[in-house]
């Protein structure tokens, strides 16, 4: 057998088991950053993280972090690290709030994910019904999919971030919400993400997940996960939804 036909016959084996992990979901979960955009692709993360961090040094709440966390680039960590030094507080809410405001001004720049719109109206079309599970805020979310055209497509099935930090992914809150809402098994659903955090709420959920990776590094951050399937493009999502493959 030459190098030639084993890539071949694993390139169809692949396929095949993609096309039994969607045509087995009537119920679809997409995290948001990552699968359907890159929120923060014109407006940087960074930049969002130190607003945060200059926020809370006028409050005089700056020594709140440690130097690590005072220069991280994800905002993500900053919130948390307030959260858990003061949870349920009302700086974590203001905290939040200020996140969430830098994350619509985010939504005129974010770049689609390639392909993702189609899936998305694809899927919607054949009858699956989908959902967003993020740990963005709702508000982000719908604002990006209304300047998208995709709101008809998930139907208000919205779940965002709440202020109870403790039930962000990889807690299975989100999941289980947007689950109750559709009335959906979690084995005849599926979660598609690109994090960590997203494969365990999806197991913790009892839901099959797909990985989405645009780099080598995010594939191997998902299968030291145990991620088994992981995409590095939604094409051939499309083309099984198009019945192409």
């Amino acid at each position: 057998m030459t190098s030639d036909t084993r890539q071949t016959e694993l390139v169809a084996a692949e396929t095949e088991n993609l096309r039994e992990v969607i045509e087995r979901a009537r119920f679809v979960l997409f995290d948001f950053d990552g699968p359907i955009c890159r929120l923060f692709a014109g407006h940087r993360a960074e930049d969002v993280a130190k607003d945060l961090v200059e926020w809370l040094e006028h409050q005089g709440m700056r020594g709140l972090l440690t130097e690590e966390e005072q220069v991280h680039p994800d905002p993500m960590v900053v919130l948390y690290a307030v959260h858990r030094r003061h949870p349920h507080s009302d700086l974590v809410a203001e905290l939040e709030e200020r996140l969430t405001q830098q994350e619509l001004r985010a939504v005129p720049s974010a770049w689609p994910t390639a392909y993702a719109d189609p899936v998305i109206r694809t899927w919607s079309a054949v009858g699956a019904r989908l959902a967003i599970a993020s740990n963005n805020s709702a508000r982000t979310v719908s604002g990006y999919l209304e300047s998208r055209g995709l709101t008809d497509c998930f139907a208000r099935n919205l779940y965002g971030r709440t202020q109870d930090l403790n039930q962000l992914k990889p807690h299975p809150h989100c999941l289980n919400r947007a689950l109750n809402a559709m009335g959906a098994a979690p084995s005849a659903a599926l979660m598609i993400g690109d994090a960590p955090s997203d494969h365990e709420a999806a197991r913790l959920a009892g839901v099959p997940f797909l990985g989405y990776a645009r780099n080598a590094y995010k594939e191997k951050l998902l299968r030291d996960a145990g991620a088994e399937d992981v995409v590095g493009s939604l094409e051939p999502v499309l083309r099984v939804l198009r019945g192409q493959n």
